[in-house]
């Protein structure tokens, strides 16, 4: 029996350093800290990236607008022969020619609509940069506390498994002196070996959590970042900042660009209704040879709107407003529902987060404590040892996990209203 609790032990402090190898193998470098996470995402993040791209198609647009004329000029050349019939053949053969420039003009302010629509279209993707840019670092951010609560768990259990080996030490020494029964011994094995699994389990988690984050980072294969950081942060805003922030969110400006994108579409497609006119210059030299004459003339053309009143163009338009309308008085109320139901929910989470941190764990390590002392007093049995152990360990978890939780909480309360911690606000 002694031997068996001894090789307990032995391997206890095997699986320890075991993990605390593999945990150092999977940081090829120094940990991350929030803010290179946030730079390295923003810079290869595909997502990201793909909404950076759509400023490319809106900018030729509205290049294209600023255009002097929307339509080009047109430049025309005819030339043709003909024979001038005479009394005494042969008769002559005369070539005649004609060139002439046109241009289309617009008469209904077309141009001034295109250009409203493709400059609000530009601050539409601009905010909505702004807002994917939120995004990315609130999903960041939750990735890496979810990478750095892990870690700390590992701590805990790794701390847990060291005060299993504790008393599984005493367990022996009193054993020797024939001070314990073979039940004490299995209960400390037994628990050992409780331990053991946790960190394994931890171990997997972790790993998982780390490749996750890696992928968001798109950071080379074979790479599982480790992070370092506080995974509590304060919060320096009531719920009044937060509903206003809420109100000036990234995400309703995109909106209301793209209304007013829409409504100066369908001012342009119902000034299309109205019909272009052509004007042109033209010269040319025609003529029989002994009457040929140089010609000057400017044509004037203006199509009749007489069966194609531009409906369909006018249809989708208003079909293309109203759902803009929509979108965006729908997003109004459920951004401030969303603030308010995530506000509660914070404040739920940070009571509990408190009530673990003030209350439970101080009284549960004092008793750790005094069930240390009584144990190599003899006053107590391993049994209620490992009970002590056993309750401040899930109760570490439990206050690590509601700490956890509490800053997901916030990420999610913080990204509902478009709230910018400070560090993102400086721009860093």
């Amino acid at each position: 029996m002694h031997c068996c609790i001894a090789a307990c032990v032995v391997r206890t402090r095997t699986v320890v350093v075991l993990a605390g190898l593999f945990s150092a193998s999977l940081a090829a470098g120094a940990p991350l800290t929030l803010q290179e996470a946030w730079s390295l995402a923003e810079k290869a993040n595909p997502a990201f990236r793909a909404v950076q791209a759509e400023s490319a198609a809106a900018e030729g647009r509205l290049a294209e607008s600023r255009a002097p004329l929307f339509n080009n000029p047109t430049v025309s050349l005819e030339s043709w022969r003909g024979k001038t019939p005479q009394a005494i053949p042969p008769a002559d053969r005369e070539s005649d020619w004609r060139t002439g420039l046109s241009q289309t003009f617009e008469i209904a302010g077309q141009q001034s609509r295109r250009r409203e629509a493709a400059e609000r279209e530009i601050a539409a993707i601009g905010a909505n940069i702004s807002d994917a840019r939120a995004q990315l670092r609130a999903e960041v951010e939750q990735r890496f506390i979810q990478v750095l609560a892990l870690q700390l768990r590992s701590s805990v259990e790794q701390e847990t498994v060291s005060l299993i080996e504790q008393a599984a030490e005493t367990v022996r020494k009193r054993r020797e002196a024939g001070q314990v029964s073979r039940l004490d011994a299995n209960l400390a094995r037994v628990e050992a070996e409780r331990a053991r699994n946790a960190l394994n389990q931890l171990g997997e988690q972790l790993t998982q959590a780390r490749a996750e984050l890696a992928a968001l980072l798109q950071l080379p294969p074979g790479e599982l970042p480790e992070v370092t950081g506080e995974l509590r942060r304060a919060a320096p805003y009531t719920l009044e900042e937060l509903l206003d922030a809420a109100s000036r969110r990234q995400r309703l400006v995109v909106l209301a660009r793209r209304e007013e994108a829409a409504r100066s579409r369908l001012e342009l497609e119902r000034a299309a209704r109205y019909p272009d006119v052509t004007l042109g210059v033209f010269t040319g030299r025609e003529g029989p040879p002994d009457l040929r004459q140089n010609i000057v003339g400017l044509s004037v053309a203006l199509p009749l709107p007489l069966f194609r009143r531009n409906e369909a163009g006018v249809g989708r338009a208003v079909t293309e407003l109203t759902q803009a309308q929509i979108e965006r008085q729908a997003a109004e109320r459920d951004i401030a529902a969303g603030v308010r139901a995530q506000w509660q929910r914070a404040a739920q989470l940070q009571a509990r987060a408190d009530r673990l941190r003030e209350a439970v764990l101080p009284a549960l390590e004092d008793n750790r404590r005094l069930s240390q002392t009584a144990l190599r007093e003899g006053e107590i049995s391993i049994a209620e040892v490992l009970l002590v152990n056993r309750q401040v360990a899930e109760a570490r978890r439990e206050a690590l996990d509601a700490e956890a939780e509490l800053r997901r909480a916030r990420i999610e309360l913080e990204r509902a209203a478009g709230w910018l911690p400070t560090e993102m606000r400086d721009g860093k």
